[in-house]
């Protein structure tokens, strides 16, 4: 069986492929688009990363495809019901990193919340020993609003009572049971952002949730609160968090996603036109997200937050699987 991974590291590649020695495996450290997939034209199996986009074009593209495995949680960027009506299957990793990326939501917070950032920006760049405008705050008994109680909410959770924050959560489907044995109670959400000091979202990406944080949302916040994203950058209106942070509703942000950040990966490309016009959907947040990278109070990272050996090492152990599971007709983790 031919099988195409893109977005492989160098130390990964062997792991691959000494795994599937018995097939045809071809590894590119470049994302799949419209540009690289004749690479995987006669590939049965694409795997792929968070920056490749599977759109119906890419799909046309690959005759003989029949199964697509992402190396994430999140899909949205693959067109996984036009590859359903092509009779493609569709696979992810449905959990993994819940203890990296809750570790890493604290590191954010931190950062922000004692000023690390600026504070060594300072010495590095100037030499400069002074403290005065390097005052943080305390992370004990202030209140932190998680929204979404799932593997890494959870964990999320257990950190903020070891620092002895108060918890509020927000979840459509609330696991009572895992809020009583943790002392913390279910908000709406309004509530929650109205008596939050911290607000984390922790929820996947879809079409009912875009721009859950929006403008209204915002403006009911307790004033001067901490906003940390490490889910996906369209559960935020970046025109509304800009506006947020500054008329000081938002004291700071911690952001390891953006809004479009697909597009802004690509921002060369796309100004020196390799990709069509029509293919950026909104330019406008490309430059709204360029305006947070540059403000002192918000600390971008580039969705990292996942990044850890133990992580990486799960996500390829799952992924194979996925994929072994569809050469032996035993499919597994299917999105649907």
């Amino acid at each position: 069986m031919k099988i195409a991974f893109f977005e492989v590291f160098k130390t990964e590649e062997k792991i691959i492929k000494d795994f599937f020695k018995e097939h045809d495996v071809i590894c590119f450290e470049e994302k799949l688009n419209e540009e690289t997939s004749f690479e995987a034209r006669e590939a049965e199996v694409i795997s792929i990363f968070i920056n490749s986009e599977i759109n119906q074009n890419i799909i046309d593209s690959l005759p003989n495809l029949k199964f697509i495995a992402t190396r994430s949680t999140g899909y949205d960027h693959i067109d996984h019901k036009y590859a359903e009506s092509k009779g493609i299957k569709v696979s992810n990793v449905p959990a993994y990193g819940t203890h990296t990326v809750a570790e890493y939501t604290f590191a954010l917070l931190l950062s922000l919340s004692r000023k690390i950032y600026i504070a060594c920006n300072h010495l590095k760049q100037d030499a400069d020993f002074s403290i005065s405008a390097l005052q943080g705050f305390d992370l004990y008994k202030k209140t932190i609003g998680i929204v979404g109680t799932g593997k890494i909410g959870k964990n999320v959770i257990k950190i903020a009572k070891g620092f002895g924050m108060n918890v509020v959560a927000f979840d459509l489907y609330p696991d009572l049971e895992f809020a009583k044995e943790n002392n913390f109670e279910y908000k709406n959400l309004n509530d929650l952002v109205a008596e939050s000091d911290v607000l984390s979202l922790h929820i996947p990406y879809t079409k009912e949730n875009y721009h859950l944080i929006n403008k209204k949302v915002i403006s009911e916040m307790k004033k001067g609160m901490y906003l940390i994203n490490t889910a996906r950058g369209e559960l935020i209106d970046t025109d509304a968090l800009i506006w947020g942070l500054e008329s000081k509703v938002i004291g700071g942000a911690g952001l390891d996603v953006l809004e479009s950040e697909r597009e802004l990966k690509t921002e060369l490309e796309v100004l020196s036109h390799i990709y069509k016009a029509e293919k950026v959907k909104d330019y406008k947040t490309l430059l709204e997200d360029r305006v947070l990278i540059d403000m002192p109070n918000v600390i971008v990272s580039p969705h990292i937050a996942f990044f850890s050996k133990e992580a990486e090492d799960g996500i390829v152990k799952v992924t194979m699987d996925n994929i072994n599971g569809f050469i032996n007709n035993n499919l597994i983790n299917l999105v649907k």
